[in-house]
């Protein structure tokens, strides 16, 4: 099958920028993994998407934009057209003409329960302005046919696991591990389909716990967790509750945890509390796997908060397991989601499943996704 190069785009659960990546493939094989960019939000803006996340709670129909958040829409656009123009300027000549752009758009509600998801995007305009193909709306085909919509990267990390270097593909079963503002792991088996779900809060309650307590954006590298302890009672306060209990396929929003247990806590101690809440509730999804993996690869930006890891680490010990980050296995952390979004696109293009009964929970394998072609484009 020809191959194509496509762009993916990713502004995640954790709003402090756009993610961009490069990819050749062909919609099933990862061919090349090209080059990465990251465009941060500079905190004014990252403070309005937080305040989107209130205004839309009211949403019901997803194609409502209460409030600001259709002037939040088209600025969220805007960015992506020059966070790619920027990337296209700086990459080699090969990298400049894409076949296609994979849009994911800032996610401000998910609720699979009444089957709403909206992620703030316009994909035709986007299309117009860079005369490039689009892909955006990935998840809502999946919830139309019963799934969770949430989460989407799994098909790109079967797919990639089977790229690894020989010495990581002989330890299938492995399991990638995605830490964002919200954590979700894909259980790769040897034969078969893969099987996923969102695992928990991944940084966001770090990082609403130090902006409210320091000031500051996040714990770098897990600094301040590590000069705090874990307080084992706040650890369990999480751990009680129901989601972790269900079988997936499932997803949280956001907003589903938040900072309510960890109140009292001094700040570096609530800081270390949180890590592990991050890392035993990963942990605790073997509960609901078919066989016990043998490796864990962290990617997203919680792979960098030392403390997260090294709970990680500890625990897939205990399970005679091993655990290396992404750049353990030659792959680039920060870019994984970004670089699924450009996978996720030319599967789309070619009516591939995104999405699959053992990831979303869908009725069966669905492929999703509505294509923008710019304005005079055939």
């Amino acid at each position: 099958m020809t191959t194509m190069r496509a762009i993916g785009l990713m502004s995640g659960t954790s709003m402090d920028g756009i993610d961009i990546a490069a990819l050749e493939t062909d919609g099933e094989t990862v061919t090349t993994r090209g080059p990465t960019r990251f465009a941060p939000y500079e905190a004014a803006f990252r403070r309005r998407l937080e305040a989107a996340l209130e205004t839309a709670k009211s949403i019901v129909d997803r194609r409502d934009r209460p409030g600001d958040l259709a002037d939040l829409e088209r600025e969220i656009t805007r960015r992506h057209v020059q966070a790619v123009r920027d990337f296209l300027a700086a990459v080699g000549e090969e990298w400049r003409s894409p076949s296609v752009v994979g849009f994911h758009g800032q996610t401000v509600l998910h609720r699979p329960g009444l089957g709403v998801t909206v992620q703030l995007g316009d994909g035709a305009l986007l299309a117009d302005e860079l005369a490039v193909p689009v892909v955006h709306d990935m998840r809502a085909n999946d919830m139309l046919r019963g799934g969770q919509g949430a989460p989407l990267v799994p098909a790109y990390h079967a797919a990639l696991a089977r790229s690894l270097p020989d010495a990581f593909v002989a330890q299938l079963p492995m399991v990638f591990v995605n830490i964002g503002g919200i954590s979700n792991i894909t259980y790769v088996p040897r034969d078969g389909d893969p099987i996923a779900f969102d695992t928990g809060p991944g940084n966001t309650l770090i990082d609403q716990w130090v902006s409210r307590e320091a000031g500051v954006p996040f714990d770098a590298g897990g600094a301040i967790a590590s000069e705090g302890s874990v307080v084992r009672s706040v650890v369990a306060r999480y751990l009680d509750n129901a989601f972790f209990a269900k079988e997936g396929p499932k997803s949280l929003d956001r907003n589903d945890f938040n900072l309510d247990p960890a109140e009292g806590l001094e700040l570096a101690d609530g800081s270390r509390t949180l890590a592990a809440v991050s890392a035993e509730a990963i942990l605790k999804s073997v509960e609901h796997l078919p066989e016990m993996p043998k490796l864990w690869i962290v990617c997203g930006g919680g792979r960098k908060n030392a403390r997260i890891v090294d709970d990680l680490r500890a625990g897939a010990e205990r399970m005679r397991a091993s655990v290396a980050v992404a750049e353990d296995a030659g792959l680039d952390g920060d870019a994984t989601e970004a670089e699924a979004w450009a996978f996720l696109a030319a599967r789309s293009l070619r009516g591939l499943p995104l999405t699959f009964p053992t990831t979303t929970g869908c009725k069966e394998p669905a492929t999703g996704g509505v294509l923008n072609k710019p304005k005079g484009a055939r």
